[in-house]
């Protein structure tokens, strides 16, 4: 198998990974659910064994314990759009946030282009949009190098 034909199944893995999380993220914001329960709901019957499960776990427990953090770090290119953010975008930006923290290897564009496609698939109709407009700033501040080139 050639090396591209491993990167597509591992892009898409991890795009799946980020797909469900963000569902996760949600249920575990509204519901209040156990991490451990959510977890298990998820990998048991959510279909998260075919993305990057390693990711999914990685992202489910720690975006939750550095929640505090990441809605800081993000929240100052959020002021005039207060009213737009919904858990659905919150849990984007966070996961966004993070990965610009902790996974150097994702492109900054490719974070951001992740973030958009899940607000288009799962936000209100101009979340997208809105999304951009956070991470735009956001990645210029948290990625100066990569950015600035």
């Amino acid at each position: 198998m050639s090396a591209n034909t491993n990167d597509k199944r591992f892009i898409k893995k991890r795009k799946h990974a980020r797909d469900k999380v963000l569902q996760a993220l949600y249920q575990w914001q509204l519901s209040g659910e156990e991490l451990d329960w959510i977890k298990k709901h998820y990998l048991e019957e959510q279909g998260v064994s075919s993305g990057d499960e390693e990711y999914f776990l990685e992202l489910l427990f720690k975006i939750p314990a550095q929640v505090s953090e990441l809605d800081e770090i993000y929240r100052k290119f959020v002021e005039n759009f207060e009213d737009h953010l919904d858990p659905i975008e919150c849990n984007i930006l966070r996961i966004a946030t993070y990965e610009f923290m902790h996974h150097l290897e994702i492109p900054y564009k490719v974070v951001i282009n992740e973030a958009v496609n899940l607000a288009k698939i799962y936000g209100a109709d101009e979340s997208h949009k809105f999304i951009n407009g956070v991470l735009d700033p956001l990645s210029r501040e948290m990625r100066q190098l990569e950015t600035s080139g």
